[in-house]
């Protein structure tokens, strides 16, 4: 651990997901495979007559134009993963004429793919035994851009408050009524020293991201751990509180 900066008192942690508490990489390139296997197959069935390189055709390059198009319309959208998600499918479903209800139905489908998918992976035991641990002194949560499913990985039980982006209430699976911005923007951060009471100062985020995490926490007071553990986030523009090597260096907040 390296100490950039004095911690103060500490009374709660969030943490980031994706590539903070698992490496989330391989499994991102595995659903991206079968995701085009996936649309490949249903292409193929709706729409015989047309041709497809089914090896790339329904990778990113494919999708883009449709999202593209949705983020157009819709500039927040953004923020919601799931749902620009399900709107680029329809998309991109509707510009290949099939029918609306039709497209609707298999978009649908299609996300709920993916996020099958997305959460279907084991999380480190060193990550089980560090959130018990914690999680026994702190109130912990969890704030995310993403939408893996906490529940699925087996570690939602630690958390107090699991936080995403976008419009959906992941605990109780429903729809806000209200936007949280994705990181950096300071929504969430915000909402976590509501919930649990808190000043932003007393609470300590941990995450990969030199920007999403690290700049969005201090900016919006919090204190900082940043782990770039996997390689993934960006790089830092602004100076943690501590850097951390491993994610279970930070039982020693325990001794």
């Amino acid at each position: 651990m390296q100490i950039y900066r004095r911690l103060t008192q500490i009374k709660a942690i969030s943490f980031d997901l994706d590539d903070t508490l698992y490496n989330n990489r391989p499994v991102m390139l595995v659903i991206e495979k079968k995701m085009n296997a996936y649309f490949a197959e249903k292409f193929a069935t709706l729409l015989p007559e047309l041709t497809f390189d089914t090896e790339q055709k329904f990778n990113s390059t494919f999708w883009s134009p449709y999202r593209e198009q949705v983020v157009q319309a819709q500039p927040e959208i953004t923020h919601d993963v799931v749902k620009i998600r399900y709107e680029t499918y329809r998309l991109g479903f509707l510009a290949h004429n099939i029918a609306a209800d039709v497209a609707e139905q298999e978009a649908q489908a299609g996300l709920d793919y993916f996020i099958l998918l997305r959460s279907d992976f084991t999380v480190p035991q060193v990550t089980h035994d560090l959130l018990e641990s914690l999680s026994k002194v702190f109130p912990i949560v969890s704030i995310s851009n993403g939408n893996v499913d906490t529940k699925a990985l087996g570690i939602d039980h630690y958390f107090q408050h699991i936080y995403h982006a976008g419009y959906q209430d992941y605990r109780n699976n429903k729809e806000c009524e209200y936007l949280l911005k994705q990181k950096p923007a300071t929504d969430m951060f915000d909402l976590v020293c509501q919930q649990l009471v808190i000043q932003p100062e007393q609470l300590l985020h941990v995450g990969d991201c030199g920007f999403a995490d690290i700049y969005g926490a201090l900016n919006a007071g919090c204190q900082t751990a940043y782990l770039p553990q996997y390689g993934i986030g960006k790089k830092l523009n602004q100076i943690p509180h501590i850097e951390l090597t491993r994610v279970e260096d930070l039982s020693a907040l325990l001794i």
